[in-house]
């Protein structure tokens, strides 16, 4: 039967279907808004439609279908760092480790070693000690030059007697520690014999968060490994050291990728990875990077002088809390508090006192402690910065030249008084019991100390046994009745809470004590 020879009725019901068809086509693409491809089934034919509207469209001509093309420019500048460390004998006890009931007894049972003749039943023979005089450990890290300088963690090289990178293409090199610096986790190796090694530079913005990264190193020894993610978040603080300003991304990370890079869509460098949050010591998706502005100044310093130098103020400072701020009658917790001054140091010879509020430097807002430190350490000594503080509620600026901060500083917690049979006056409310310093030995001779904390006190989580209170309401104090008078008057003034300065072993700090 031919096309002509089709009855009515039927033509009519191909007709309605094909419509149909086609209606519910137009629905779908138009529902789905995304340029996908479709082909119409009907009469045989195979005929397609193209449905790619105009904004998918430029959205499509901003993604990359894929990372291949980056992951293939970048890759080839990345390397996995390998090293060799001494280990001490004298630390390394053999019988101790590998005796009975120790965890390794059930290897050489079950890996066939045999026991030594005249050692006690069940004894394994101890290994070659030789065998165990050097560890290993692995990382990943990248060329900044052609020449060979490449960036690592300092915790894959710290003290490593040996270090071996190896490249893409499977050659191994031996590299030297041009510096290390332990306060941001950084450090410069350089291989020596070519000027041709391919390597990958710095990004020059921030990423923000939710632009795509990908992580390239490592993992477990298994070299070349990419993986992709977003950046999570930003300015992160996990307590790894004063200048933490971590970004965090999601593309999964784990052991042995420390040191190596993460990458924008363009190839460039914003972070080097060198931390993980993980319960069970594998990848959750939580990974975090030091961000290329931190990485370019310090391998510049390393680069130049194998060593880095920060500016430093010599202020002990601490974080704003809401009770602070209200005892030291700010309008919010921006800023950082100046807990002590310490001798000798440029704050102390400009004239900045224990409670100022550092609010700017250079004219640009401190957010917290944190961003202060940062801030400070990343201009040069003999800078001159101005800074602009609070003191008793007035605005005030002071200009001072940044000293060095000293290469360590050690903190040795001080003795408290409770250990002595010391007794003192209790201050029930706050569930205190004082003493005079000057009768307590090793407190001191100024202040008040805490002998004794009753749990239910209110001021019991923020003090422990030998705190020294030296100033109450800005006033010093050097009896437990001086305290109970200030608080008293903080009361009167109808203060909610009260500001003490206070000496925990060796640093100061400001506690706000709720009184009201």
């Amino acid at each position: 039967m031919t096309e002509s020879e089709v009855p009515a009725s039927q033509a009519r019901k191909v007709t309605k279907i094909t419509t149909a068809r086609r209606l519910i086509l137009l629905a779908t693409v138009g529902a789905l808004g995304a340029g996908a491809l479709f082909v119409e089934p009907w009469r045989g034919s195979s005929s397609q439609i193209t449905a790619l509207t105009a904004p998918a469209y430029a959205q499509s001509a901003e993604r990359p279908a894929g990372f291949a093309d980056v992951v293939a420019k970048v890759k080839p500048a990345v390397i996995s760092v390998r090293v060799k460390k001494d280990i001490k004998r004298s630390s390394f006890n053999m019988d101790e480790r590998f005796g009975p009931d120790s965890p390794f007894e059930f290897f050489f049972r079950r890996f066939g070693e045999r026991f030594n003749e005249g050692r006690p039943e069940g004894r394994p023979e101890m290994p070659n000690r030789r065998r165990f005089h050097f560890g290993t450990g692995q990382g990943s890290g990248f060329f900044i030059s052609a020449d060979g300088y490449a960036v690592t963690n300092n915790h894959v090289v710290d003290k490593a007697d040996r270090v071996e990178v190896t490249a893409e293409d499977g050659k191994t090199y031996t590299a030297k520690v041009i510096g290390h610096d332990r306060r941001t986790d950084l450090a410069l190796i350089k291989v020596e014999g070519r000027d041709d090694f391919p390597f990958v530079r710095f990004a020059d913005r921030s990423p923000r968060i939710g632009d795509w990264v990908l992580a390239v190193g490592n993992p477990f020894g298994l070299g070349g490994t990419v993986t992709a993610g977003i950046v999570s978040a930003r300015g992160r603080d996990i307590g790894a050291g004063p200048y933490d300003d971590f970004i965090q991304i999601d593309a999964p990370v784990n052991k042995g990728n420390s040191g190596g890079p993460t990458f924008d869509v363009d190839g460039n460098v914003i972070g080097v990875n060198t931390a993980i949050f993980s319960p069970s010591g594998g990848s959750v998706g939580i990974a975090f990077a030091i961000p290329a502005e931190t990485v370019r100044s310090v391998v510049s310093q390393l680069q130049d002088r194998g060593t880095v130098t920060r500016g430093w103020i010599g202020v002990q400072i601490q974080q704003i809390n809401a009770d602070l701020a209200d005892s030291l009658g700010l309008e919010s917790t921006a800023g950082a508090l100046v807990a002590e001054p310490q001798d000798g140091s440029p704050a102390d010879s400009a004239g900045i006192l224990s409670g100022d509020v550092i609010t700017a430097v250079n004219g640009e807002p401190i957010k917290n402690a944190r961003t202060l430190a940062r801030k400070v350490s990343s201009m040069a000594p003999g800078t001159e910065v101005r800074l602009d503080i609070v003191r008793k509620g007035k605005t005030q600026t002071v200009t001072l030249k940044l000293g060095e901060l000293p290469k360590e500083r050690l903190a040795r917690r001080g003795g408290g008084g409770s250990d002595r049979g010391d007794t003192g006056i209790d201050v029930p409310r706050l569930g205190l019991t004082l003493a005079p310093a000057d009768g307590v030995a090793g407190a001191g001779d100024e202040g008040v100390v805490v002998t004794g904390i009753d749990p239910s006190g209110t001021a019991a989580d923020r003090f422990r046994t030998g705190d020294v209170i030296l100033e109450v309401g800005g006033e010093k104090v050097s009896s437990p009745r001086d305290v109970r008078r200030a608080i008293a008057d903080a009361k009167a003034d109808d203060k909610r809470t009260v500001l003490m300065r206070v000496k925990s072993g060796p640093g100061t700090r400001f506690v706000a004590v709720p009184v009201g």
